[in-house]
């Protein structure tokens, strides 16, 4: 048996027997790709430490544990069926719950944590950017979400929800980075 295949397997029993523990470090790694990703499609020549440990921290402490316990609640309200009608609620709800929740959550702690900004800073940018990356939110996470709750069992939905959240969040880093709403004097 390969070790690819074994580590995969090793993987799979962490999940069973320690799901919750599983899914805070996977979005605590996938958290950290992200970051070195973004970190250097931003043009930042020596990998920032502190912000990649930040980073961790939010998908180790939050990010995983959300997404476990929000997946587990979302089965229990619709009692884990999976028809077109049901899945459709469950997407509208996690759009209009968890994502504008996760969204501002995130800008928060990247304004006030990752880099340190005053609370008026981010706050103003908050109200400034926030609409459009809620916007921008709705026409991508859906799908994502309508794919997650049809076809994907509940054990992985987080690990798939941490995959993709790591590629928005290299989106997000890069729209910041050279979008049009910096904060100001960045």
């Amino acid at each position: 048996m390969s070790i690819a295949k074994k580590g995969f397997q090793q993987y799979l029993l962490q999940l069973q027997q320690h799901p919750l523990r599983t899914k805070a470090l996977t979005a605590g790694v996938l958290s950290a790709i992200s970051d070195i990703v973004s970190q250097k499609l931003s043009g930042i020549q020596k990998l920032q430490i502190r912000r990649l440990i930040l980073k961790v921290v939010l998908g180790c402490a939050y990010l995983g544990p959300f997404g476990h316990f929000y997946h587990m609640l979302l089965e229990k309200l619709f009692k884990g069926k999976k028809d077109s009608s049901t899945v459709a609620k469950k997407v509208v709800v996690e759009q209009l719950t968890s994502g504008p929740w996760n969204n501002l959550m995130f800008m928060l702690y990247y304004g006030l944590v990752i880099e340190g900004r005053p609370w008026i800073q981010v706050k103003t940018k908050i109200k400034k950017e926030y609409p459009t990356v809620q916007y921008a939110s709705w026409t991508f996470w859906p799908v994502i979400g309508w794919i997650n709750h049809r076809h994907v069992p509940l054990q992985f939905r987080v690990i798939v929800q941490s995959f993709v959240a790591m590629c928005w969040y290299v989106f997000y880093v890069m729209f910041k980075t050279h979008g049009p709403h910096q904060y100001p004097a960045n």
